[in-house]
């Protein structure tokens, strides 16, 4: 597909400077960009290749003032990453809206029912009582289960399983080789030291906008739901477990951990490989680093923690520092022992 810069400043609300005739067929990083492709540039380390870069069109961020003549069109906004973004969005929607039909082989349970412009893969399964919504795209080799319901506009990429009942809201994303209502890891000691599996009977709720990585796994709630709420995002590799609530425009990064029943409150950031225990509560606006590993409920919001056990952050950083001074405070410790040993004689 093609676009002139014009198009482009149309899309995302930008100033032309330039020539606004000029066409980009893709993309490039601006260090590295060909002619007829587009860049953009939001962080001022990248700005020496501004100058030299062989992009047609350059989004820049609207308050950026140039040092050197620029052979590219630019297009001035006020948050040049954001309107990449944006941009990206749009190009994506494009190709996808152009994905229509049912590709052979697949299976389709002659109960499911279909919304429009859906597109499905070839190898894929749909059970029975499935129901798809209007420009739903399930890409080749994906599971999806019986009484599934899929709303409208989400994307399902291949080899995701979407195991019985589960329930996507409208513009889900869920990326290559994911597992949704996989069974919860729930299993009772007996008096002979063996466990009895307990059925997992429940779902996973996925609501509107959460978009969720490669190779994920959301187990099924034992009762009831296990609840993505809306505007999520998790990244690849992650374990959310059985019952588990996930908020609202709640982050989560890669090889995290969140285990059973534990409820995360709304806009959390959760760090690569964090682990979280069981039945806790973690407050709205939570921020937890990378490889914590959090023990205790967080109950103040907007709180921050790190380490393993998790404790307060601040708190954290000054034992660093008192860490790294260590050395100097047993060398005059030593002094003083010295000098008292002297003060004594």
């Amino acid at each position: 597909m093609q676009f002139t810069a014009a198009q482009i400043a149309t899309i995302i609300n930008a100033t032309i400077e330039g020539d606004g005739t000029v066409s980009v067929s893709s993309f490039g990083k601006i260090e590295e960009a060909r002619q007829g492709q587009l860049a953009f540039l939001a962080n001022p380390k990248y700005e020496e290749y501004l100058y030299c870069t062989k992009a047609s069109v350059i989004i820049i961020n609207e308050s950026l003032h140039l040092e050197k003549p620029v052979d590219a069109t630019l297009l001035r906004v006020k948050d040049a990453y954001s309107a990449f973004a944006s941009l990206l969005d749009t190009y994506q929607q494009l190709r996808t809206q152009q994905m229509n039909g049912i590709e052979d082989p697949s299976y389709i349970h002659k109960t499911a029912s279909l919304g429009e412009n859906v597109f499905i893969g070839a190898f894929t399964y749909l059970g029975e009582q499935v129901k798809l919504g209007n420009n739903v795209k399930v890409f080749p080799n994906c599971f999806i289960g019986n009484g599934v319901t899929i709303a409208d506009n989400c994307i399902i990429h291949p080899g995701v399983k979407i195991l019985r009942d589960c329930v996507l809201g409208k513009n889900v994303t869920v990326h290559a080789g994911t597992v949704i209502g996989s069974d919860g890891f729930g299993f009772a000691p007996q008096a002979d030291g063996t466990f009895k599996k307990v059925p997992q009977i429940g779902n996973v709720v996925i609501e509107d906008n959460v978009e969720i990585g490669a190779n994920a796994t959301i187990d099924r709630a034992t009762i009831g739901s296990t609840v993505i709420k809306a505007g999520a995002k998790l990244d690849n590799l992650i374990q959310v477990a059985h019952n588990v609530e996930v908020g609202h425009n709640s982050v989560i990064a890669a090889q995290a951990g969140v285990s059973g029943s534990t409820k995360i409150g709304n806009n959390v950031m959760i760090g690569g490989q964090a682990g979280i225990v069981g039945h806790l509560h973690i407050a709205d606006g939570s921020k937890i680093n990378a490889q914590s590993g959090v023990s205790k409920s967080i109950k103040t919001p907007n709180t921050a923690v790190t380490g393993s056990p998790a404790h307060d952050y601040t708190a954290a950083l000054r034992s660093q520092a008192l860490n790294r001074n260590l050395p100097d405070l047993e060398r005059r410790v030593s002094e003083l022992e010295k000098l008292l040993k002297t003060l004594n004689v």
